[in-house]
């Protein structure tokens, strides 16, 4: 799964990065702790044109009177989207990538939870492959909220130390492909990342809390795996 990451790269350089146009409200960075209910960078595909948003990181079907009517789906899982009714009108037809620096995974020693912090090997930003939902309280147009989960799937061999689960994350020839742009074949992208494209290291204990802040959150206990 994902449950936490974080976002350093500054807001025009992801819109350049992903060949998209900003919006005027893009959520501050550099932010070393997003979590579930934050608002987060999304790329999506409109007239043709890539825009780069903002997006409510938990994704709330149509079916909910209130955000809290059912669990907070910040995750879908990839081999069960094109079939779980919460996600599979999204998955034909809202594909997004929300971006981020790196992301939290736990391992457990005891009683106590040991953070680890990911990150692509090559230095570049993560794609994470998403979907998302506009939702309004009671159908109040006035009100509507633009949601989205990240797409998981099984961990590779060098991850499932860490975790069983792990994001989507898609390679740059790929994004148009999960967007949308090049016809159709998006389901071959739910796979893991291939072995060798992930670095890792443990971080301190601090990262645990949500309200934990600051660049101190990404610094490595120990040299990066591999």
């Amino acid at each position: 799964m994902c449950g936490r990451f974080s976002i350093t790269l500054p807001n025009d350089a992801m819109a350049q990065l992903f060949s998209a146009v900003p919006a005027n409200d893009l959520p501050s960075v550099p932010n070393y702790n997003v979590c579930p209910t934050d608002a987060v960078h999304v790329v999506t595909v409109s007239g043709g044109q890539r825009r780069l948003g903002t997006m409510r990181w938990g994704f709330i079907p149509s079916w909910y009177k209130k955000t809290n009517d059912g669990p907070l789906l910040i995750n879908a899982r990839g081999e069960t989207i094109a079939e779980k009714p919460a996600f599979r009108a999204a998955c034909r037809e809202r594909r997004a990538v929300m971006i981020a620096s790196g992301f939290y995974e736990w391992t457990r020693q005891g009683e106590t939870r040991l953070p680890w912090y990911i990150t692509r090997t090559d230095g570049a930003p993560l794609a994470f492959a998403a979907v998302w939902q506009d939702w309004s309280a009671q159908g109040v147009a006035a009100g509507t909220m633009r949601t989205a989960a990240i797409v998981t799937t099984g961990a590779n061999a060098e991850m499932s130390e860490i975790h069983h689960r792990m994001p989507v994350i898609l390679e740059p020839d790929d994004v148009g492909l999960w967007l949308g742009e090049k016809g159709k074949g998006a389901a071959t992208l739910m796979r893991a990342a291939p072995t060798g494209n992930l670095s890792w290291y443990r971080v301190d204990v601090r990262v645990n809390s949500n309200r934990a802040a600051g660049p101190d959150l990404i610094a490595p206990l120990r040299a990066p795996n591999p």
